[in-house]
C-alpha cells in the first residue's frame, strides 16, 4: 500500500478527530463487549491475540512469508479444512465444504510486512530488524484464521463452499495477480469475494461503499532530453499543479488523518474526501537512459478523468516553454483501484446491520494514498471490501497504516469475526447474484 510521507505529524490531530467520532460509553459499534464475547467466545478471542501477537513478533517481508504461511496452514488443516499452499509464493488457499450445496464464496487476507523502522509502542515488538506489520495485515490473518474457526464449526448447516485466500505480496502489489495467473479460481470460481482492511477509523466502525474505496494513483513521469536548472523544474511543478488539481471548496483531502472525522472524514455527506486530483508538492528528478525524469503522484477520484491527465501536462510542459525539450509524458504505474459491486455491497451493508455487533457506516469519500491489489480479484469476481476501525482514542491508540506508532485495538478482531462470519453464512444461504 501506498503511504504519505508525513503522516507522523497527524498522528495527535488524528487523536483528537477519533476521540470526537468515537461513542461516548464504552460499547463497541452500540454493542458491549460482554455482549460481542457471546458471539466470539473468550477462549477464541484469547487464542485469535495470541495468533497475531505471534505474527507480529515474526514479521515476514513480502516474497519470504515462509513462517507465516506454514503457522496459517497449520491450523487450517487443524480445523479440518483442505489446504493448497504455494500456488503462487508463499500463498495458502483453505476451503471449507458445507454440508449442503450452494454457491461459493471467497474471504482473502494478506501474508506480508513492511519494511522500515517503525516505532512499535506495544509490549509484542517485532523480533526482526527493520520489519514490521505497520500495515495490519496480522490482524487480518487473525480474522480470517477466526472466521475459518467459527465457520467450521458449523460446516454441517453451511449452505455451499467458503475459500480462504491468504494471500502473499499484497504490499508489492504482486500477490493478488500472481494468485490468478497461477489459475487460483479456475477449480474453486467463487461466486463473490471479500475482504477487509484495518484502519484510522474508531474500533467498532465498519465503513463501506459501492464502487472506489480508493483514489485511483498514478505515477507520472515527465522526460526531458536536457538537464532542467531547479528554477525551471520548480515554475513546471507549479503550473501542473495550477493545471491539474482540484478540490471541493475548502476541502483539503490530503490531510488524511482527517479521514476519520465525522464532520468532514470519509463516513460525512460533506466529505473533503470526494472529488478531487491530488499530486506530490514536489518532482523528484533521477536519469533514466540518458533523459532527465521528473516524476510525481497522483489521486485521482474520477475515473472518467485519467485519460485528461496526460493531455494536461503536456499543455503545461508548453506554458512552462519546455516543450522543444521534451521526450514524453508516461504514466510509469497506473494500478488498478478496489471497486466494490453496489449490488454485494447494498445487500453487504443490509446483512451486517441485521446481525448487529457492529456501526456500519457508509462512505461517501474515497481515501487517497492507498491502495489494495484486491481490485484484481475484483477484476474477475464481485467483490466487496472494507474499512475496519482499529483505533481506540481513549487508549491513546491509532491504526494509521504505514505511520510510526501504528496500532490497533485487538477488540477489532473480535467485531471483525462476529461481523463478517455472519456475513458469509448469510450470504452463502441466498440465491446467486443475478449479473
Amino acid at each position: 500500500m501506498k503511504h504519505f510521507r508525513h503522516l507522523k505529524t497527524f498522528l495527535p490531530l488524528l487523536l483528537c478527530s477519533l476521540a470526537f467520532a468515537a461513542p461516548t460509553s464504552h460499547a463497541v459499534g452500540g454493542l458491549t463487549t460482554e455482549t460481542l464475547a457471546t458471539v466470539v467466545d473468550d477462549s477464541l478471542f484469547r487464542k485469535l491475540i495470541n495468533i497475531r501477537r505471534d505474527l507480529h513478533e515474526n514479521p515476514e517481508l513480502a516474497g519470504n512469508e515462509a513462517r507465516t504461511s506454514a503457522q496459517i496452514a497449520a491450523h487450517l488443516r487443524a480445523l479440518g479444512l483442505e489446504v493448497q499452499a504455494g500456488l503462487y509464493g508463499h500463498s495458502v488457499v483453505g476451503v471449507l465444504r458445507g454440508g449442503h450445496a450452494g454457491k461459493t464464496i471467497a474471504w482473502r487476507a494478506e501474508l506480508d510486512a513492511l519494511r522500515g523502522d517503525f516505532a512499535d509502542p506495544v509490549h509484542f515488538k517485532s523480533r526482526t530488524p527493520s520489519v514490521h506489520h505497520a500495515c495490519g495485515h496480522d490482524v487480518h490473518i487473525a480474522i480470517a484464521l477466526g472466521v475459518a474457526e467459527v465457520l467450521a464449526k458449523q460446516r454441517a448447516s453451511l449452505h455451499g463452499t467458503v475459500v480462504f485466500i491468504f494471500q502473499p505480496e499484497e504490499e508489492t502489489f504482486k500477490g493478488a495477480k500472481g494468485l490468478i495467473d497461477r489459475g487460483v479460481f479456475s477449480a474453486l470460481a467463487p461466486d463473490e469475494i471479500y475482504g477487509l482492511h484495518v484502519t484510522a477509523l474508531p474500533v467498532g466502525q465498519i465503513v463501506v461503499r459501492a464502487n472506489e474505496m480508493f483514489s485511483y494513483s498514478r505515477r507520472l513521469n515527465i522526460h526531458f532530453r536536457e538537464t532542467l536548472s531547479k528554477t525551471e523544474i520548480d515554475q513546471l511543478a507549479k503550473q501542473v499543479h495550477r493545471d491539474l488539481s482540484r478540490t471541493r471548496p475548502g476541502a483539503k483531502p490530503w490531510e488524511i488523518q482527517h479521514a476519520g472525522d465525522p464532520l468532514v472524514g470519509i463516513t460525512a455527506e460533506a466529505t473533503a474526501f470526494q472529488d478531487y486530483l491530488i499530486m506530490d508538492a514536489n518532482f523528484d528528478t533521477h536519469n533514466e537512459n540518458g533523459e532527465l525524469v521528473l516524476g510525481t503522484n497522483l489521486y485521482e477520484t474520477n475515473a472518467s478523468k485519467l485519460d485528461e491527465i496526460i493531455p494536461q501536462v503536456l499543455r503545461a510542459v508548453a506554458k512552462s516553454g519546455l516543450k522543444e525539450r521534451l521526450v514524453k509524458v508516461v504514466f510509469a504505474q497506473e494500478n488498478p483501484t478496489v471497486l466494490n459491486d453496489p449490488k454485494l455491497t447494498s445487500r453487504a451493508v443490509h446483512i451486517l446491520q441485521k446481525v448487529g455487533g457492529a456501526d456500519i457506516r457508509l462512505a461517501y469519500g474515497q481515501a487517497p494514498f492507498f491502495n489494495d491489489d484486491f481490485a484484481y480479484f475484483q477484476q474477475k469476481i464481485p467483490g466487496v471490501y472494507f474499512f475496519l476501525g482499529g483505533s481506540n482514542a481513549e487508549k491513546g491508540i491509532v491504526a494509521l497504516n504505514h505511520a510510526p506508532n501504528f496500532q490497533v485495538d485487538e477488540e477489532s478482531i473480535r467485531v471483525g469475526v462476529n461481523s463478517f462470519s455472519s456475513l458469509i453464512k448469510e450470504s452463502l444461504a441466498l440465491p446467486h447474484q443475478s449479473k
